[in-house]
């Protein structure tokens, strides 16, 4: 049994992380943190956890380490960047959801994240969060850095592509919907309020999408040629889920056949990644409350391009799910464990 310590732990992600860690056995939560409801049981800020009765508390970084080996960092950008290398120096390991320590090249982060990053030398030690192509990395990391839940569903779908040659790199256009949890709980905006989201759908962020230099970093990790994406994300009236559909010049004229069997390959061990059988596509809801990621892959007859469609929980997956996958690597358990249940249907 292992004491972890969920910071933000009354956000989306953090009350995700204790839903699922809640049930985990060989975790122990053992430092809950909020700044908004210090004192306060974690089961009379969210009823649904009635059998949490732990108290949350301050953020105290030598307290998390004198009472855990792991942390769980779920707070927005830039506000785990001090904390991070106080929590590795006194020998926590860490998983942080925020963009703190995903982008390999400190100089992205005043364009995207307007900072300029005080710890640029974790940043080459940080690991992505993606079991499925980071697994042998996260395994011995004292630091993994969480991605975007756009991120996740773009790289599980378009990775074993680019690796094996059988896209255009710079000839990538994406197609995303998302949930309003993806906001977060505690800065949602107007646009994400009920009357203004319920029965509306609307782009945001058309070209500049803050999870766009971590799916080009990924990829580009992959090929020798320059990765090109064009990428317009939008919101929909849906609480949680992530639909991500990708428009792709094959290469050589490869079928959709040669894609899927590309797939195929690359994920035919894993337990969280399911290809779908020609002509089934994913929906969200299969996903919902879950740690999976669905697939599915054809051609459209007109222009000969091939489409990808990802669909995942942004709250599974895409992020709480995602670090209980990464946190079992580091442990050495079983990847389903705390993450075995279905999604929760119709």
């Amino acid at each position: 049994m292992v004491n972890v310590a969920i910071i933000g732990a009354t956000g989306y992600g953090g009350v995700e992380l204790i839903r699922l860690l809640g049930s985990h056995p060989e975790v122990n939560l053992a430092y809950l943190h909020s700044e908004s409801y210090v004192g306060q049981r974690v089961c009379d800020v969210c009823p649904h956890l009635p059998w949490v009765k732990a108290e949350l508390r301050p953020l105290d970084p030598e307290a998390v380490a004198r009472e855990c080996q792991y942390a769980l960092l779920s707070v927005p950008a830039g506000k785990t960047l001090e904390l991070v290398p106080k929590l590795l120096d006194q020998g926590v390991r860490v998983i942080d959801v925020s963009p703190s320590f995903r982008l390999r090249d400190p100089t992205l982060y005043p364009e995207w994240y307007k900072f300029e990053h005080p710890h640029p030398e974790l940043l080459a030690e940080a690991v992505t969060g993606i079991p499925e192509w980071h697994r042998e990395r996260i395994v011995s990391a004292r630091l993994v850095a969480a991605t975007g839940c756009y991120t996740a569903a773009a790289l599980l779908a378009l990775a074993p592509l680019v690796a094996d040659g059988l896209i255009e790199p710079a000839d990538i256009v994406l197609d995303g919907k998302t949930g309003v949890s993806g906001a977060g709980r505690t800065s949602l905006k107007l646009a994400y309020h009920y009357p203004e989201a319920d029965e509306d759908a609307s782009a945001y962020s058309v070209g500049g999408h803050r999870h766009l230099p971590e799916m080009l970093q990924g990829l580009q990790a992959l090929t020798p040629s320059k990765v090109g994406l064009a990428f317009a994300p939008h919101l929909v009236p849906m609480t949680r889920g992530i639909l991500l559909t990708a428009y792709l010049a094959p290469t050589g004229g490869a079928a959709a056949e040669t894609l899927r069997a590309s797939l195929a390959r690359r994920y035919q061990d894993e337990l969280f990644v399911h290809l779908l059988p020609s002509g089934v596509w994913p929906h969200t809801k299969w996903t919902a409350g879950t740690n999976h990621c669905f697939l599915a892959v054809g051609t459209d007859r007109s222009t000969g391009r091939a489409v990808l469609v990802s669909a995942l929980d942004n709250l599974g997956k895409g992020m709480a799910g995602q670090m209980v996958q990464c946190l079992n690597v580091m442990l050495g358990l079983p990847e389903t464990t705390g993450l075995g249940m279905p999604a929760a249907y119709p």
